[in-house]
């Protein structure tokens, strides 16, 4: 090794040892609503979340650690999603492919409304998703809610408990044929303390499985806002009929429900032209889906 490499080596290493140690720190996040590039996003828990859209891949640099405190590892099967409970657990199917795979959704991301998902290298890797590839979201309900027991900051429902004063303890009268003075002639009524159980440590890296189904042949949309009342659908549609918007309809059990969108497109490019358009028209919650 020459001088200069030695010495270029030995200084990366003295800075190594200077910069401090990131220790993570699993924990429940949801978060209040957040703006990115103008771009306002609201967190709420979903367990039944089922969608489609755009992926992209983590590049760049990225902190130490995801929004929930783990460690951000492009090698673990991880991705990012602006507006899930965090951790969650759900599978993520290349549409054009049909194979999937469980990933643990840790951080927030993409800051780009274009896309859907944000996902690590070797997620990427093993699915086979470029720059802009369609792809299905399903949350896995059981498996969420198992990802959070334990972990701080998880929300739990406040319930009322009898004060400790109120609880007393009576004799009773033996019962017929008992001896008074003999055997036990009274019981005492108590609540016992529950036995304190550790919580049990974070698992937070998932199997490598990746699932092999049917391929699913989709073309990409745009969907806008979805009505109830067909008049304001009407009006929606009108400020794009010159991308040639058109209105579906579909009933819930209990109600109808009317939704505007364009396509089908051909390209990404014609999606994220299209999704622009719609952003300029004044629809923020406009996004592309792949149908």
């Amino acid at each position: 090794m020459s001088r200069p490499a030695a010495l270029l080596l030995a200084g990366l290493t003295m800075l190594a040892g200077c910069m401090p140690a990131v220790t993570p720190k699993p924990q429940y996040e949801l978060g209040k609503s957040y703006q990115v590039k103008g771009f306002w996003y609201y967190p709420a828990e979903n367990y039944a979340l089922n969608e489609t859209g755009l992926a992209a891949v983590f590049s760049g640099p990225h902190a130490p650690l995801t929004a929930n405190g783990e460690l951000f590892d492009q090698d673990a099967l991880i991705i990012a999603h602006p507006t899930l409970q965090l951790p969650a657990i759900a599978r993520l199917t290349n549409l054009e492919t049909g194979s999937s795979l469980v990933v643990r959704v840790n951080d927030r991301g993409t800051g780009n409304p274009h896309r859907l998902v944000e996902v690590s290298r070797r997620v990427a890797t093993l699915l086979n998703i470029r720059a802009a590839t369609p792809v299905r979201l399903e949350v896995m309900a059981a498996e969420s809610q198992a990802a959070i027991e334990g972990l701080a900051g998880v929300p739990s429902l406040a319930l009322t408990t009898a004060p400790r004063d109120a609880i007393k303890s009576d004799s009773l009268a033996p019962p017929s044929g008992v001896r008074e003075g003999g055997g036990r002639t009274g019981a005492t009524l108590g609540i016992a303390a529950a036995p304190t159980v550790a919580p049990a440590a974070a698992v937070t890296r998932l199997p490598e499985v990746v699932t092999q189904g049917p391929r699913q042949p989709s073309r990409l949309w745009v969907r806008l806002d979805t009505f109830e009342e067909y008049q304001y659908a009407a009006i929606q549609r009108a400020k794009l009929a010159y991308l040639g918007a058109t209105i579906e309809s579909a009933f819930d059990r209990r109600s109808h429900r009317f939704w505007v969108r364009v396509g089908p497109m051909e390209t990404v490019r014609q999606a994220d032209d299209t999704l622009d358009a719609a952003f300029a028209a004044g629809i923020p919650d406009a996004r592309i889906v792949a149908e």
